[in-house]
């Protein structure tokens, strides 16, 4: 069967262009083969959608996603198209052409998400025992390969301010000599003179703040064999000018000297890939170059044999969309629309009570000075106190929206409106956002957000400030949520919000969220060696009221805002036992808005919800 003709519209033939001048190499060899009708002999077992077409249910499959992503849902087999795990054909061609358009001297795509290509950037890199140099706010696949790997981590403590907003690691967390002093004072480290094998940073964070790369490799070049730059939310930075020196690598840069550069992206996160697209960029330094057979072999571990390749191809476009003139004229468009978004809820702050946070001296139009984005010390809109100059931006494609009733140094005012509440609301009004804080949630800006989609969110939220001056009843404001719900319908909807309100405020939430992240943490083992107890079954399920001084088996990680609290193989301290008690409470008066742990278990004890966690059995 052929390729359906309408993928190539006339307008992308205009001068008598062709697809193979449009189409990368990946994708144009995807679509001759799928154009020439080679019969399926391989997997995968629906043979290009014919198995569909044998059941009721299976046609309405077909017809949903359509016959060609069916017939370009292929095998490895087909050696006209290359081999992912091996680098091979096509596949290699559009690799290279991506690394070219990302400026990197190796690109490896990753069908699997952000999450597996950190794990194999680690497991290339990293054995036991080694020292690592890791973001104590990173993403929790890096604690996972520290987990894998056997390495014992040194961790980078970021700022966070009481909006429960994480901010930037400070500038002298990074001095080697800092890290050497941490390092000669970790209890499980031996030879305090070994060199780190890896730096790992989250750049950037989900609420858009980034670091000035060039300062940090200055810095560590040569004193850690291999700086990793966690980009999931960054992947556009390489193609605008306002990104400058803000992430891992870019045309015109130093190359470093002694140290490995890696980069791992989402580009289905920022960019146009389908979800689980994501990249592997690398740099070589002067004097050291990627082992390609060292890290293919981590790549194999990590890589299933049987890749999607319709997630392949996306790859492939992504990069070919963000060659030359366009990719910039794709940023710019997103940055534009972000900072439109910013001055439309500007004067309706006084009215609605939120706002975008972020500096107040936006520009008329346009994206403005790129200057007014780097964040600078003590400015009361970041609340992270002492910053170094010129070492943070802020991204203004992510747009925390703060609500009312907290400010920036945790003060809670008489009345106010849980970001949770706002959330649900805008879920009922067709409207997901990207997370949720105690008084803020998130919401994304893409190459694929436009001006129509945003303005939504603006009417939604003069619409929610309406039902809430009107205290308007929740089986109205919120019809689905009521009657999932029962026991709130006889309130309206600003009484909910200042329930809620008033427990977050007689609790202090503002300062324990932040607290429980500033809090001494004292390692007792190994992480890996802590993990490895679950499989020998080596733990116990201890309650939340006898947690304390008890060490973790297990990642404690509440959601917001999805960073790990506990690594393990570290002590529970009393601050992280009191934050779990007031999550139980609260979760028991507030059916609907639980706080979500992962890492705390549930279980039903003579009809009464008990919370629990593995812990390291002790020894007798």
């Amino acid at each position: 069967m052929k390729i359906e003709k309408d993928i190539f519209p006339q307008s992308r033939k205009a001068d008598e262009t062709t697809r193979e001048t449009i189409a990368p190499p990946f994708f144009q060899a995807l679509l001759n083969y799928i154009e020439n009708g080679a019969a399926s002999w391989h997997c995968p077992g629906h043979s290009a959608g014919a198995a569909f077409l044998k059941s009721p249910v299976g046609k309405v499959f077909h017809n949903f996603f359509g016959h060609n992503m069916l017939q370009a849902d292929v095998c490895n087999a087909v050696e006209e198209l290359g081999q992912l795990l091996e680098h091979t054909g096509p596949i290699a061609a559009s690799e290279k052409n991506a690394a070219r358009i990302f400026n990197a001297d190796n690109l490896f795509f990753v069908t699997n998400g952000t999450s597996t290509a950190n794990k194999i950037v680690w497991h290339s890199t990293v054995g036991p025992d080694d020292i690592v140099i890791v973001d104590r706010n990173c993403h929790k696949s890096n604690l996972h390969a520290i987990m894998m790997t056997g390495a014992i981590p040194v961790y980078l403590a970021p700022t966070r301010n009481h909006y429960g907003i994480i901010g930037p690691i400070p500038a002298s967390e990074f001095s080697y000599e800092n890290i050497q002093k941490k390092i000669t004072n970790h209890p499980f480290i031996k030879d305090k003179t070994k060199k780190p094998r890896i730096m790992t940073l989250t750049q950037c964070t989900y609420d858009g703040i980034s670091y000035n790369v060039e300062a940090i490799k200055a810095e560590l070049d040569g004193k850690v064999d291999s700086l990793h730059f966690d980009e999931a939310w960054l992947p556009h930075a390489h193609f605008h000018e306002f990104y400058k020196d803000m992430h891992a690598m870019g045309a015109g840069r130093p190359r470093p000297t002694d140290s490995l550069i890696f980069s791992t992206q989402s580009t289905h996160k920022m960019l146009a890939g389908l979800s689980q697209a994501s990249q592997i960029l690398v740099q070589d330094s002067e004097n050291k170059k990627l082992n390609r057979f060292v890290f293919n072999e981590a790549y194999m571990m990590h890589t299933t044999t049987s890749p999607q390749y319709s997630i392949i191809a996306s790859c492939d476009v992504t990069a070919a969309m963000m060659d030359g003139p366009n990719g910039r004229a794709l940023v710019e468009e997103s940055l534009v629309e972000a900072i439109d978004f910013r001055r439309a809820m500007q004067p309706l702050q006084d009215k609605i009570g939120f706002k975008v946070w972020g500096p107040d001296n936006l520009p008329s139009e346009g994206v403005g000075p790129r200057e007014n984005w780097i964040l600078k010390p003590n400015e009361k809109w970041h609340g992270f106190g002492e910053v170094s100059e010129n070492f943070n931006i802020m991204d203004p494609l992510k747009t925390t929206i703060l609500t009312s009733g907290l400010d920036v140094d945790g003060n809670f005012a008489d009345q106010g409106v849980p970001a949770s509440i706002v959330a649900k609301y805008l879920v009922e009004n067709g409207i997901i956002v990207e997370k949720c804080g105690l008084y803020s949630f998130f919401v994304m800006f893409t190459i694929g957000t436009t001006k129509g989609k945003w303005k939504t969110i603006v009417d939604k939220l003069s619409q929610f400030k309406a039902d809430y001056d009107k205290n308007k009843a929740l089986t109205k404001a919120m019809p689905k949520f009521a009657a999932a719900h029962p026991g709130y319908q006889k309130l309206g909807l600003k009484d909910l919000c200042q329930q809620i309100h008033d427990e977050y405020k007689a609790n202090d939430m503002a300062r324990m969220t932040t607290d429980i992240y500033i809090s001494e943490i004292t390692p007792a083992m190994k992480p890996s060696d802590a993990f490895a107890k679950i499989a020998h079954e080596e733990i116990d399920r201890i309650e939340i009221d006898d947690l304390e001084g008890k060490v973790t088996a297990v990642l404690l990680t509440p959601y917001p805002p999805g960073i790990p609290l506990l690594v393990p193989g570290e002590r529970f301290n009393k601050t992280i036992v009191d934050y779990l008690k007031f999550a139980r409470d609260f979760n028991s008066m507030f059916p609907g808005f639980e706080t979500d742990v992962h890492g705390l278990a549930t279980e039903n004890v003579n009809g009464v919800k008990k919370y629990f966690v593995d812990c390291v059995r002790e020894k007798a």
